[in-house]
């Protein structure tokens, strides 16, 4: 077999042998024939070249914590997830809104030991608020904000929207009502930016180069959120929480009912699920912050009971 030919083998075969045994290959096609300068330089830049594909095919390029370009932990200080992304201070203390570690007491599900910090705190205002992120590069983004309940023991206690650029991404959210009580949650929100325009869920509109977030005060209690960051990449790039029996177990409880008003609708009647809407309960439970203690008005009525009756009797003697 000629030098040519064993070339043109360790090249269709470096998917089979590998790098490493195409180089040895190389290797003795050189001992066995004498060859040209520029066949071997051919030779080489081939190798070279099978090589970074190679490498790029392993997993290479830029990791997790390298795509993350702004990443805050709010109401809280600078952490380091597992993940390898910084979460840096929160540049809002002390200039907009509050700052509380209220969740600290309690073990926050879904989330891992040594990141339930970000779950944990918060920063919350009684007014909109929120953050600028700078965007130098075009591409496609991913935004991640982490939320956890761990005030309020039922729904519709804290609902607030989130904007992105003036457009609403998040509509009327309620964290308890999603997972339940001291429960993570991530809202993900994907957008790209090209040519100077922003687009996200199906809408465009003019980019400045500041990504602005933020979250809006509505009817029931004040907006807020516990950390947040902003990272290249797709869906799929975005690290998952851990399972949650409750959700998924609701989640198959919707999908049912949605597959049931879908037939009933195609029969030409709407169908109405018989079965109870699942809540989730997680988390140890915390007294209702607006529940009223009635047993304080008690006393002094009984007092006014046990007064009167014995001056009315008095009245009757005279």
């Amino acid at each position: 077999m000629s030098v040519r030919e064993y070339i043109l083998l360790g090249t269709t075969s470096v998917g089979f042998l590998g790098p490493t045994a195409v180089c040895l290959l190389v290797t003795s096609c050189m001992a066995m024939e004498r060859v040209t300068v520029p066949l071997v330089i051919g030779l080489f830049v081939a190798v070279l070249s099978l090589l970074a594909e190679h490498c790029l095919a392993d997993g290479g390029g830029p990791s997790l914590a390298e795509r993350v370009i702004w990443a805050v932990n709010a109401g809280g200080e600078a952490h380091t997830d597992m993940h390898g992304i910084h979460f840096k201070k929160d540049p809002l203390e002390g200039k907009l809104g509050k700052a509380s570690d209220y969740g600290m007491r309690l073990p926050i599900l879904r989330s891992s030991p040594e990141d339930q910090i970000l779950y944990q705190t918060e920063r919350y205002n009684e007014d909109t608020f929120g953050y600028e992120v700078p965007i130098r590069e075009e591409g496609d983004y991913i935004l991640v904000m982490k939320y956890a309940e761990v005030y309020f023991a039922q729904s519709q206690q804290k609902v607030f929207d989130v904007r992105l650029n003036d457009h609403v991404v998040v509509k009327d959210l309620d964290i308890f009502d999603r997972v339940g009580h001291s429960t993570a949650h991530d809202e993900i929100v994907p957008f790209s930016i090209r040519r100077g325009k922003l687009s996200v869920q199906g809408e465009v509109s003019t980019f400045n180069g500041k990504l602005t977030v933020e979250f809006v005060k509505g009817y029931y209690d004040n907006p807020k959120v516990c950390a947040l960051y902003v990272m290249k990449g797709t869906l799929d790039d975005v690290p998952k929480l851990q399972p949650h029996p409750g959700l998924e177990k609701r989640e198959e409880l919707e999908e049912e009912e949605e597959e049931e008003i879908e037939a009933g609708e195609e029969g030409g009647k709407k169908s109405t699920s018989t079965a109870p809407k699942y809540r989730v309960q997680s988390g140890p439970r915390t007294p209702n912050p607006y529940a009223a203690d009635n047993s304080s008005l008690m006393f002094p009525i009984l007092v006014a009971f046990g007064v009167f009756i014995p001056t009315l009797f008095c009245l009757c003697r005279l």
